[in-house]
């Protein structure tokens, strides 16, 4: 299980960043995004707000940055150092959500998209530390 999860996780973090890279295409586009649904669903205004960069970095641009990062730590096999990045991500993703559905009153098919992936990953990481510790156990015997 160990050799496939770092695989799952390094394929499900380059989709974040693919989707990341499709939040930042927004980000810069004067026109309409193609994920303006209605209302409630629009990736332009979350992407174009003035939470959508950190100190002139946009915030798509940083989870770009955070998911090759974690395609990095995964294929090197740094599952501690995968699952507290994780976190962290997870954490800014949903100070993000809050910012969406609280602040904004809109939401960004990307951003959700986001946060599902980096809360799997989140999730695998632990596991990933669970399962390897498990088999080196069992070696050991």
């Amino acid at each position: 299980m160990g050799f496939s999860m770092r695989y799952v996780i390094a394929v499900l973090a380059l989709a974040g960043a693919v989707v990341s890279g499709l939040a930042l295409q927004v980000h810069y586009t004067a026109g309409t995004s193609p994920c303006s649904i209605n209302e409630k669903w629009d990736c332009g205004i979350v992407n174009r707000s003035s939470y959508s960069a950190v100190e002139g970095v946009p915030v798509a641009l940083i989870g770009i940055i955070g998911y090759l990062g974690l395609v990095w730590l995964g294929l090197a096999r740094q599952r501690a150092v995968l699952s507290l990045a994780a976190a962290a991500g997870l954490a800014f993703a949903l100070y993000l959500a809050h910012i969406e559905r609280d602040v904004l009153g809109v939401w960004c098919l990307y951003c959700v998209i986001s946060l599902a992936i980096i809360a799997l990953i989140t999730l695998l990481g632990p596991l990933w530390l669970i399962v390897e510790a498990s088999q080196r156990r069992r070696r050991r015997w």
